[in-house]
């Protein structure tokens, strides 16, 4: 088993500099947490794995291909492998957990 705490995960993310950390790399898939800032823009390239957002905190919006939807704490999305998609409109500071399959290259 492993197990992991949000707010452990958070202080390693920004003790990193970084926007992404990755906590779990396992054969089928990995687990990250994804920060961006209100008022920040997402420099996301759509990526070669089907991946999965789970939105922890924040709020947002996020384009996936053509279709755009709010998001906020509780909000599920899931992205095709190769479909460009973006957050957009960060009203709060976002915290998203990302998963994704086959795990991340």
């Amino acid at each position: 088993m492993k197990a992991f705490r949000l707010d452990e995960l958070e202080a390693e993310r920004a003790a990193n500099k970084g926007a992404y950390l990755q906590f779990l790399r396992e054969r089928h898939m990995s687990v990250g947490l994804y920060a961006l800032d209100a008022g920040e823009l997402d420099p996301q390239q759509p990526h070669h794995q089907d991946e999965v957002y789970f939105v922890v905190s924040g709020r947002a919006a996020i384009t996936v291909g053509t279709e755009t939807t709010q998001v906020a704490r509780g909000s599920v999305v899931y992205v095709p492998a190769g479909v460009e998609h973006r957050f957009h409109h960060i009203s709060e500071d976002l915290r998203v957990m990302v998963v994704f399959s086959p795990p991340e290259s």
